[in-house]
C-alpha cells in the first residue's frame, strides 16, 4: 500500500494506492460519512486480480482540501477533482467506482467526460434521475423513496443544526449511522469525522447539492454496473431498478441479498467482483 499527497486545483489530497503500477487504473470513491479506508478490503481483492486502485480522500475529507464555503462543494468541483487527480497522475483514462456519495460523483464524471472514464461501477447509489423520476412519479414508491430519504433534510440544514444532533454525546449518532458494521470498521471514519471542521466539510456536500441538475443528468454512455443490497435503509428498490432506463452502454444491475447500504465494508468481495467484471469487459 503505497500512501501520498496530490495537489488539485490547489487544494492537497490524500490518496491511497495498491497494486501494480502496471495494472488497469481503478479509482475508487469513497461515500458520506466514510474515508478511502472503506475501500482497503476490496481493493486488496482487486489488486490480488492485478488491478491498480487509487483511493482519494475527497474534498473535506483531506484536511488538506477543506474549503469553508458551501459552493466550494458543489458538484463541478468534485468532479473536477476527480478528472484532476487523474491529471497529476498521468493518466489519460482510468475505470471508476464509486459508494454512496463517490457514486453521485462518479455518475457525473461519466456523464461529463466519458472520454476519461473507462467504465463505471455505481455501489449503492443509482444514477441521480432514477432518484428523481420516482419521486416525481408520485404513488407508494415515491412515498417509500421519500421516506428513506428523509434524512436529507436534516443534513441541508444551515447553521449547524445536523452538527449539533451528530455529534452529541460523543458523537453517538454519527457512530449509528454505521449499523451494522462492527466497531473496527467504524473507528477510521469515526475517527475522522467526529472532528467538527470534518463533519461540517462532509456536510457541505448534502448542502450545494442542486437538485436541479440530479433531475437532469443525462444517460451514462460507458459500460456501467450498478450494486444495490436490498437491506439499504436509504435506497429502495423502486429507483434502484429504474437506474437502468439512465445507461445507454452495456449495463449491469447487481442485486446483494441481506446486505445494509455499507457494501464496501460487508460485501468487499462481491463488490470487488462487479468491480473486476466491469473492468475486464473492455480490457480483456
Amino acid at each position: 500500500m503505497r500512501a501520498y499527497h496530490v495537489t488539485i486545483g490547489g487544494y492537497d489530497f490524500d490518496v491511497t494506492e495498491q497494486g501494480p503500477q502496471t495494472g488497469p487504473p481503478v479509482v475508487l470513491l469513497h461515500g458520506f460519512p466514510q474515508t478511502a479506508a472503506s475501500w482497503q478490503a476490496a481493493a486488496r481483492v482487486l489488486t490480488a486480480e492485478g488491478l491498480r486502485t487509487i483511493a482519494p480522500n475527497q474534498r473535506g475529507y483531506s484536511p488538506g482540501a477543506r474549503p469553508e464555503q458551501v459552493a466550494s462543494y458543489h458538484l463541478a468541483h468534485l468532479v473536477s477533482d476527480v478528472t484532476g487527480l487523474l491529471d497529476a497522475l498521468g493518466l489519460p483514462s482510468a475505470h471508476l467506482a464509486g459508494h454512496d456519495w463517490g457514486a453521485i460523483v462518479a455518475w457525473f464524471a461519466a456523464a461529463a467526460h466519458p472520454e476519461r472514464f473507462r467504465t463505471l461501477t455505481a455501489v449503492s447509489v443509482p444514477h441521480p434521475r432514477a432518484t428523481s423520476e420516482v419521486l416525481a412519479g408520485g404513488g407508494p414508491d415515491a412515498e417509500e423513496q421519500r421516506r428513506r430519504s428523509s434524512y436529507i433534510r436534516l443534513f441541508r440544514m444551515d447553521g449547524g443544526k445536523a452538527e449539533d444532533v451528530l455529534l452529541a454525546n460523543n458523537a453517538r449518532a454519527l457512530h449509528d449511522l454505521f449499523a451494522p458494521l462492527p466497531e473496527g470498521a467504524i473507528l477510521p471514519h469515526y475517527a475522522a469525522l467526529s472532528r467538527r471542521p470534518a463533519l461540517t466539510a462532509a456536510l457541505n456536500w448534502y448542502r450545494a447539492m442542486d437538485l436541479k441538475a440530479f433531475a437532469a443528468l443525462p444517460n451514462v454512455r460507458i459500460p456501467t454496473t450498478f450494486v444495490w443490497s436490498t437491506e439499504d435503509a436509504a435506497v429502495g428498490r423502486a429507483v434502484a431498478e429504474r437506474c437502468a432506463r439512465c445507461v445507454d452502454g452495456a449495463y449491469r444491475f447487481v442485486e446483494l441479498n441481506g446486505v445494509s447500504h455499507w457494501i464496501p465494508d460487508q460485501a468487499p468481495v462481491e463488490v470487488a467482483r462487479a468491480v473486476s467484471d466491469r473492468v475486464r469487459s473492455v480490457e480483456s
